[in-house]
């Protein structure tokens, strides 16, 4: 099999090549990511030695790029021979941008690379008849809950940030051409993941490298929005399992159930490196900042046997230990 990664040199994409190399001995991965201020090679420099990995660095809008890729074409000259075994089998999407505060900043870019960057990739599946092709998604493209209850993967969308509604865009082009092309793909929406090598504008590594320096750490608002955390290697195994498992056309959420306000995850980093509080500082909050995410994975459960594996409180102290050990990752990624 030879697998197209795209965003492979972010968070999630670079620690789902690491997991996709140790466990499938007879995979080749191909790795598309454009290296913008959230992709960073050093994700992948313990990948830069297999011969079973390769790193491109393009831009998931750029058709000619995606074609050639698809097809088999060498990427350094469009004009080389296509072959069979240089074709892409499968497809695992996580290119995106996804800062919400960026798309508030600037939407277009947004748009253009999370909806229209998806119909790109899209139709090259369709043209080249992949088996599989996985769109990793979010759980803000259903908005904001009360204090109760749970997302489940037909509850409405109802996105609220120019982010959301770009993901949600996405995910309505993903379903279209799997009901009118029948591309084989498949949808999930993850809550908010943490682990190695997030770039530090994220609220935990932001939290651990503002304390590490004793400056200020700004929280949105009272800080008691709730957020569903779900290790990023946990969320590897639920996209393997989409990979190989899940049918075409399904939805599948994915998430811990780790529920914690945004001020009780700075108190606990704080608490662990030996901080005081009073480097918390409430900052005005963001427009539309949404109050709660949450989502119900029992169907994932049921369906493909998923569960994560790494609880919340140790998975958050060896996070943090991370960023305290590869303090130069950090300072080159925040650059």
């Amino acid at each position: 099999m030879r697998l197209l990664v795209t965003g492979g040199a972010g968070f999630i994409g670079s620690n789902f090549v690491r997991y996709m190399l140790q466990k499938y001995q007879n995979y080749q991965i191909v790795s598309l990511d454009a290296l913008t201020y959230a992709g960073n090679l050093a994700n992948l420099s313990d990948a830069g030695g297999d011969a079973r990995h390769t790193f491109v660095r393009g831009d998931i809008c750029d058709k000619d790029l995606v074609e050639a890729l698809f097809s088999g074409v060498s990427t350094k000259d469009h004009a080389d021979t296509a072959t069979d075994e240089g074709r892409i089998g499968a497809v695992v999407h996580f290119a995106a941008e996804s800062h919400v505060d960026r798309s508030i900043m600037d939407p277009g870019v947004f748009v253009q690379t999370n909806v229209s960057g998806t119909q790109v990739l899209l139709e090259a599946a369709r043209s080249w008849q992949v088996k599989k092709f996985v769109h990793v998604s979010t759980d803000e493209v259903y908005g904001s809950l009360t204090d109760t209850g749970q997302f489940k993967e037909d509850s409405p969308m109802s996105p609220n940030s120019p982010y959301a509604a770009s993901k949600a865009g996405a995910d309505m082009m993903v379903r279209a051409y799997h009901h009118t092309y029948g591309v084989p793909a498949v949808i999930t929406r993850c809550t908010n993941n943490y682990g190695p090598r997030q770039h530090p504008e994220k609220l935990i590594p932001m939290v651990v490298t503002h304390a590490l320096a004793n400056d200020p750490i700004p929280v949105y608002g009272n800080g008691l929005q709730v957020r569903d955390w779900l290790h990023v290697l946990d969320h590897c195994s639920a996209i393997d399992l989409a990979l190989h498992r899940a049918a075409p056309g399904t939805v599948y959420n994915v998430g811990a159930n780790n529920e914690h306000t945004n001020l009780e995850v700075v108190r606990l980093i704080l608490d662990w490196l030996g901080k005081p509080k009073r480097l918390i500082r409430l900052v005005p909050d963001r427009p539309g900042h949404d109050t709660r995410y949450a989502l119900d994975a029992s169907k994932l459960r049921a369906d493909l046997g998923w569960k994560p594996a790494i609880p919340f409180p140790s998975g958050l102290k060896q996070t943090v230990q991370w960023y305290v050990d590869h303090r130069t990752w950090w300072e080159g990624a925040a650059r």
